[in-house]
């Protein structure tokens, strides 16, 4: 069955998922971390990507980033490479460490953007590899609020202000992002819906979408159908008939 083609970021972010070979670990001590991250920063600077959060875990990785020059395919090559050859030189093994195919998704909308930064921030807590944020060493959310100089910083507080930010990952949330576990957004129930249009459009009933001016309609439309809702959902919610959703849809 072939692989279904990837979904393109009109933006070029995206939000990407490397993980081990059947979900084997691919971090053993601190010195796989630290390595991982020298490839990395190596990388970026060889192929000019943004790199605005990431996060290292056990068995897989987390990053947000934006493809400028080089295409994804060939930044995780020049990443999984170089790691996998001093993998298999330190542990004396040989083949294949992470899975054939890197998982995406495209990260268009701000709030989304944001949710995503969280979501990364907040996996080693959901994994309870600590009780919060800063407790973990192999993230960027120590670089948000204690190195100043971090690359990914601006374009962050940017959209959203430090004190802001930092309140967001305090906020009791459930976040539905790409993970280890399914190769998209698990989907929105009625009430995460409702609660995505609150939060990123300010529009306390989701039925009052409708009656948008119709550029907002779309954009509305168009971020929950990125988030996770499908199109007989949002028609249910909105009373927008599935064909003019389905209209936003094709547009882009």
């Amino acid at each position: 069955m072939p692989r279904a083609a990837r979904i393109k970021s009109v933006s070029g972010n995206y939000h990407v998922v490397l993980r081990g070979i059947n979900k084997q670990r691919i971090f053993e001590d601190a010195q796989d971390y630290d390595k991982f991250l020298w490839i990395l920063k190596d990388r970026q600077k060889l192929f000019g990507f943004s790199l605005f959060a990431w996060c290292l875990m056990p068995n897989h990785v987390h990053l947000l980033l934006k493809e400028k020059s080089a295409p994804l395919s060939q930044i995780f090559r020049g990443i999984g490479s170089a790691f996998v050859y001093w993998y298999n030189v330190k542990y004396k093994r040989t083949g294949y460490l992470f899975e054939g195919r890197y998982r995406s998704e495209p990260v268009d909308d701000e709030f989304y953007f944001l949710t995503v930064v969280r979501y990364i921030h907040l996996n080693p807590v959901k994994g309870k590899l600590c009780q919060a944020p800063d407790e973990y060493r192999y993230s960027s959310y120590n670089y948000y609020f204690h190195n100043s100089r971090y690359s990914g910083s601006d374009l962050i507080f940017g959209l959203m202000e430090r004190d802001a930010l930092e309140q967001f990952h305090k906020e009791k949330n459930d976040d539905i992002c790409l993970d280890i576990d399914h190769d998209g957004p698990k989907r929105m129930t009625d009430e995460q819906a409702a609660l995505f249009v609150k939060k990123a459009f300010g529009i306390e009933r989701i039925a009052m979408v409708q009656s948008l001016p119709e550029d907002q309609r779309e954009k509305v439309v168009l971020s929950l159908l990125k988030a996770g809702a499908f199109v007989k959902q949002v028609n249910r919610l909105t009373g927008i008939t599935v064909g003019k959703i389905e209209y936003y849809r094709d547009k882009h």
